[in-house]
């Protein structure tokens, strides 16, 4: 640690999200008084192209790897490996015992210096699964905020980085500092649920050879209680037939592709509507409102009624 403080060291890569980059450097750049020495590097000092602001221009390269305590690489534009002598840069800067984190698609550069190998890990959701593709010896869980592996943490997209910042302030030096910092940045000092709650609600695929209305059909009839069996006789299959094309079309079962729709069409009338949660429940075919909330919190992250008053604040009337 440089000078008694932890050295907190930002790699910005090309074509860096400017959202991204801003997260550490609010948290450990801007304290002044604070625990921590922030620097940026790039692969190459000077000009760095960022997404959605003016070019950065960065006086150190990746040497300044070296003397960092934690390495924190915030999301780039495309989801692509960083160049080999990167990834090497990476790799020896964890082989020192860098602390090694990922904002968003920063997980991508982790991932390509094989430091996610035989680890959780998480991005934005809406990569997930080509992280998973790209580098199945990592087990991709993008529901979460962040993961903690130890040595190595990610997150998931944009804001879940500054979750993830304030989680390594609350490590390194316990709760009261980490509040006091994310109450100076406005910011709640911990969020629950995960990312589960912003991905996209649930469509039919697109298959080309006529599976689609065996799809579709399930979705206009959530409100019953649909079986493996009846949707096999609905597409005309058998049913390990379908088994198979539920795998292939959505990289899921059929019965937990129904569940992740009900719970789909049960956050979008949460948002949308004040309907009573029994009601809620009844229209998405997930039993009593007791057994809904305990699948809704288990699989969103956060019960109904906290993801209402975040996604649909009105008042709820009476039934």
């Amino acid at each position: 640690m440089a000078g008694g403080k932890h050295h907190v060291v930002v790699l910005a890569l090309e074509n860096v999200l400017a959202l991204d980059i801003g997260i550490p450097l609010q948290v450990f750049g801007s304290w002044p008084d604070g625990p921590y020495t922030l620097t940026v590097c790039a692969e190459q000092p000077g000009p760095v192209a960022m997404h959605g602001g003016p070019a950065l221009s960065v006086t150190e390269g990746l040497d300044a790897l070296a003397t960092a305590d934690t390495v924190i690489v915030p999301g780039y534009l495309e989801p692509d490996a960083p160049s080999t002598r990167v990834s090497a840069a990476l790799a020896q800067a964890a082989a020192r015992g860098s602390r090694m984190v990922s904002i968003c698609l920063g997980a991508f550069a982790l991932a390509a210096a094989g430091l996610l190998d035989g680890r959780r890990a998480t991005t934005h959701w809406q990569y997930a699964a080509t992280l998973a593709k790209q580098h199945p010896k990592v087990t991709v869980q993008p529901e979460a905020l962040y993961i903690d592996e130890g040595q190595v943490l990610t997150s998931g997209g944009v804001t879940a980085g500054l979750d993830l910042c304030l989680h390594l302030v609350r490590r390194d030096h316990g709760s009261r500092l980490a509040n006091q910092r994310a109450r100076l940045l406005v910011a709640a000092p911990h969020r629950t649920g995960g990312q589960a709650q912003f991905m996209d609600l649930p469509v039919a695929p697109d298959p080309d050879d006529g599976a689609a209305p065996v799809y579709e059909w399930a979705l206009r009839n959530l409100h019953q209680p649909l079986t493996v069996d009846q949707l096999a006789r609905r597409a005309g299959m058998s049913r390990r037939t379908l088994i198979r094309r539920f795998h292939a079309d959505t990289g899921r079962p059929p019965m937990r592709w129904l569940l992740d729709a009900r719970l789909g069409v049960a956050r979008e009338l949460l948002e949308s509507s004040n309907l009573t949660v029994e009601t809620v429940a009844r229209r998405c075919g997930l039993g009593t409102p007791a057994n809904f909330r305990t699948l809704f919190k288990a699989h969103v992250g956060v019960p109904p009624r906290t993801y209402r008053e975040t996604f649909n604040p009105a008042p709820l009337s009476k039934p």
